[in-house]
């Protein structure tokens, strides 16, 4: 069967702007490069920031097609690749920023290092629901903070799209896992693996029920703000803060009379550079490794997405309404 020379694709034009339905070239994978028969785009905040022209951090000039995370199949392979063939079942964080072209178009010629094989267990919707956040989650987690079996672990904001894979993540290294969220997503925390704290609770007192008033071994914040303050109270004696909303302004001197480190996590940054890119690669294989040992799943909104209404999916989004990940079929 012979391959088209085009495709459909969701192209933005002006910052806010909806998506422009278009038909374009084909890309041609070049050299260490798949073409991927996109099935399915993870939509995440930082698409909805990217959309509004808000991210200076995620630049990517227009017009562009976004789209940072994609599950779909390989259906040719470029020159040097070896790890791939078609027809090959892949996912990963693989554009939507830097100029690389987005997951919202029927096809990407993707760089293979930030592949993997999907996971056997899961559809590919649910496969398009993990990369970044995986990504972002691990990063801060193992290559970091290097968590260790049997270490007290708090994630902040448990529910949210990092934390309830850094959760299960921590949970199946063997962590004694805790994580923050609101009186009404006790259950979702809790059927993760974690024990729940009220987000509204004072430090001293959770740190004093969790902990004996030790501090946690490793604190991760996926809030920001006066959440990363926070962890810096909470984190025991020599332990580890990482974050992945470390921006802003903050006070580092309960940290440091602590002796405790930090660290931040820009999970962006090998498609931005070029630089790590095998790494994330490597990640989403452990993702694929804990997936398919039935220790990890995604949270995934049941709604559905085409490109004609991601505008629908980043509305649900900047308003706070999404129930997981949102995805959108291609």
């Amino acid at each position: 069967m012979t391959r088209p020379s085009t495709m459909r694709a969701g192209v933005l034009e002006a910052r806010n702007a909806p998506l422009r339905i278009s038909q374009i070239s084909m890309p041609e994978p070049g050299a260490g490069e798949v073409l991927v028969r996109v099935r399915a785009s993870g939509v995440n905040p930082l698409d909805t920031k990217i959309h509004a022209g808000a991210a200076a951090h995620a630049r990517h000039p227009l017009p562009a097609i976004p789209g940072i995370d994609l599950a779909g199949v390989v259906e040719q392979t470029g020159r040097g690749v070896t790890r791939f063939k078609p027809g090959d079942e892949v996912y990963g964080m693989t554009g939507g920023v830097g100029g690389v072209q987005g997951s919202l178009a029927e096809f990407a010629a993707v760089d293979a290092d930030l592949l993997a094989l999907k996971p056997a267990n899961l559809s590919m919707r649910e496969a398009a629901a993990l990369p970044l956040i995986f990504i972002t989650a691990w990063e801060g987690l193992i290559d970091r903070a290097a968590l260790k079996a049997g270490q007290k672990v708090l994630i902040q904001g448990g529910a949210g799209g990092v934390g309830h894979v850094a959760i299960q993540i921590a949970h199946a290294l063997g962590a004694d896992v805790f994580a923050t969220g609101s009186a009404s997503q006790r259950a979702t925390i809790e059927g993760f693996g974690a024990v729940f704290t009220d987000r509204d609770t004072a430090v001293e007192t959770y740190v004093a029920e969790h902990t004996g008033g030790r501090g946690f071994d490793i604190v991760y914040d996926t809030v920001g703000g006066k959440v990363l303050d926070a962890s810096f109270a909470a984190v025991r004696r020599f332990g580890h803060v990482v974050s992945a909303l470390g921006w802003g302004m903050h006070a580092l001197a309960p940290l440091s009379f602590r002796a405790a480190t930090y660290s931040g996590v820009f999970t962006l940054l090998p498609l931005l550079t070029g630089e790590g890119r095998a790494h994330h690669g490597e990640i989403m294989r452990e993702a694929t490794r804990l997936i398919e040992a039935g220790k990890l799943v995604p949270l995934v909104d049941t709604r559905r997405f085409t490109l004609e209404t991601v505008g629908d999916a980043y509305a649900l989004i900047r308003d706070r309404a999404a129930k997981g990940k949102l995805i959108v079929d291609v």
